[in-house]
């Protein structure tokens, strides 16, 4: 038993059995591993954790499974922030004709909340499928700078990162509170 768990060791220090050699590109294919790529020294590896991957999902050498993970990563962590925002703000903010629509997930359930997040879902889906594609020569998450603020930089894309891994937490914990007590964001706080 000592020996075998040696050996494992090893290999998995030495990437020696690491994986199928199939990506997580999503195309399905075998690709050869890229020996000089190593997902611990990309963008996103930050103390207190360093590189933290416990269920193993980025192989060293698999360069394409590792940006189609990043690009995950990082709209889900984009799309947390602005949940977890809009889970404040619809508390203390109703547009226009919206005034009787509650607060939290029950306002997908009565019109016209159901009509905005239709259209919502619509326009995230267009945006996904047409302005929002990954560029295969840039990195994971690069769509430019539209607002001319020249801060894609490696400080600013490792807040990105941690910011949004900290706002899938804050989003899930919000809805599954907002499910257990039917309360919104604020009304969680007990306001």
């Amino acid at each position: 038993a000592g020996a075998s768990a040696g050996a494992k060791t090893v290999a998995a220090t030495t990437g020696v059995g690491a994986g199928t050699g199939k990506s997580l590109s999503g195309e399905g294919e075998d690709v050869p591993p890229e020996p000089s790529f190593d997902p611990a020294n990309e963008v996103g590896v930050t103390e207190p954790f360093g590189y933290f991957d416990p269920a193993g999902f980025c192989k060293k050498g698999d360069k394409a499974g590792f940006r189609n993970l990043r690009a995950a990563e990082i709209k889900h962590g984009r799309v947390a922030m602005m949940a977890a925002v809009g889970a404040v703000f619809q508390h203390y903010v109703k547009f226009p004709g919206f005034e009787n629509v509650p607060s939290g997930l029950a306002a997908v359930e009565v019109a016209p909340g159901t009509y905005g997040f239709a259209a919502l879902f619509a326009v995230a889906g267009l945006l996904e499928l047409g302005a929002w594609t990954e560029d295969p020569s840039k990195e994971p998450g690069n769509f430019g700078d539209p607002a001319g603020l020249n801060q894609y930089t490696l400080e600013m894309r490792n807040r990105e990162i941690n910011n949004g891994r900290f706002a899938m937490f804050a989003a899930i914990g919000i809805i599954a509170a907002n499910v257990y007590t039917g309360k919104d964001a604020i009304e969680q706080f007990g306001a």
